[in-house]
């Protein structure tokens, strides 16, 4: 039996890879990375709907490593697709020698993105990976040079395709002759690509205070200050986010909330000033349901349990404070 490991999304393109490659009697196995940036969840619903087994590796700490000194560079925010790309082949490629299968393949189609998928980027990424000719790309195959498992005869290289460039014509086309729907849209799998939380992830490896698994699922969420260098504020936007921001908190952290009146959750991080610890809780106070009135605050942490009086931040005190 023929054995193929793919990089799986969960979207349109890498499931119509695997049907491909399924319908030519081969062993598909799908495998999701997965980091604080993308998660596993498309690719084992897509999974469940195509029929293939699927392997899911957490990469966060060699993947940290790549968004911090990107050798390629970054795309337009803090994805550093190309360097990606390579880590994920290099790791499924890896499986694919100790399991003893035959190839990897991606769903990835030429000229689709300026970035990473041109005829260059995708020669790029085969070379460093350490397994060019061993990459099969079902959805451009004819249009790429061909492959050692294509040469090999282990895959029919006349019942792959020649998709290229951005539309989504063909792969929409093949989906409705499969019956694949309910298909996720092709953008906005990573939060790299998202400019909002690139500026947040920028600010946090520029000037902490921590770099832990906490640190960047709080990017996720909430309203984020940096106060200066080191002291930041998180501050809930609604309860699901005042609920995490508390399963987050870290033994260091102070938590501040208004007292008696509905407000948000606020988390000061770092190694704050007393100036610090008002501003904060002035923070929390500017979203609460106050109308503008100076309000009770709670704060707890860092040895420090009690309660201030702060007056809501105005709009042009906040301002450059926002990251």
């Amino acid at each position: 039996m023929v054995t193929g490991i793919g990089l799986m999304s969960g979207g349109l393109d890498s499931m119509l890879a695997a049907r491909l490659l399924m319908d030519q009697g081969i062993d598909v196995v799908g495998i999701s990375f997965t980091t604080p940036f993308f998660g596993s969840a498309n690719a084992e619903k897509a999974a469940g709907k195509i029929g293939f087994r699927l392997l899911i590796r957490d990469i966060t700490g060699i993947h940290l490593e790549v968004v911090k000194n990107p050798a390629s560079g970054y795309g337009a925010n803090m994805n550093p697709c190309i360097d990606c790309h390579t880590l994920m082949l290099t790791e499924a490629g890896k499986i694919m020698e100790r399991e003893g299968w035959d190839f990897i393949f991606t769903g990835e189609v030429l000229n689709q993105r300026p970035m990473s998928q041109t005829r260059a980027a995708l020669n790029r990424v085969a070379n460093l990976s350490g397994y060019r000719g061993l990459i099969l790309r079902p959805l451009s195959a004819l249009r790429l040079a061909e492959t050692i498992p294509e040469q090999g005869g282990k895959v029919d290289r006349q019942r792959l395709l020649d998709i290229q460039g951005r539309s989504r014509k063909p792969q929409m086309g093949l989906a409705e002759k499969y019956g694949i729907r309910d298909y996720p849209s092709p953008a906005g799998g990573c939060l790299l690509t998202d400019q909002s939380f690139s500026a947040r992830l920028r600010d946090l490896f520029e000037n902490g205070p921590e770099e832990g698994i906490p640190a960047l699922e709080m990017l996720r969420i909430g309203r984020h200050f940096r106060l200066h260098p080191a002291v930041k504020v998180i501050v809930g936007r609604n309860h699901d986010e005042n609920c995490r921001l508390m399963e987050l908190k870290g033994e260091k952290d102070v938590i501040f909330r208004t007292v008696e009146i509905p407000g948000p959750v606020a988390l000061l991080a770092g190694e704050p000033s007393e100036a610090d610890v008002q501003l904060a809780a002035s923070l929390c106070a500017r979203y609460c349901k106050a109308a503008g009135e100076p309000v009770r605050v709670s704060l707890e942490g860092r040895g420090r349990s009690g309660e201030v009086e702060a007056a809501p931040i105005s709009e042009e005190e906040i301002a450059p404070l926002r990251v």
